[in-house]
């Protein structure tokens, strides 16, 4: 990464992800979010991620380290700040974070239909 901020990987192919993804953006006032799709030349390899993880899921990447799924999208929300951080942070209580990962995967499995 460029910068020290948490890059958001989402399926640009996905009206329901690219939706979320403006939905960050907007949300994120202090610029610490940068949403980028999974389809854009060169990304994931500068990123460590491999066609079929972005394929899986979304990403949540910064020097630290790598979320996937819920894990990736509660930590979008704990850098939003805010009330949004306390809700991010209701994925490291058990057994919340294992409802939210099963949810997910649920959602993600049917993500074109919505």
């Amino acid at each position: 990464m460029a910068d020290d901020r948490l890059t958001l990987v989402y399926d640009g192919e996905c009206g329901f992800c690219t939706r979320l993804a403006r939905w960050v953006e907007r949300q994120d006032r202090r610029g610490r979010v940068v949403a980028r799709p999974n389809q854009e030349p060169g990304l994931i390899e500068s990123l460590g991620l491999t066609r079929a993880e972005v394929d899986r899921a979304s990403w949540a990447v910064e020097s630290g380290g790598r979320f996937e799924g819920a894990a990736g999208i509660s930590r979008v929300l704990r850098e939003l700040g805010g009330g949004w951080r306390v809700l991010g942070s209701l994925y490291l209580v058990p057994p919340l974070g294992w409802l939210e990962d099963r949810y997910y995967k649920r959602v993600a499995r049917r993500r074109s239909w919505w």
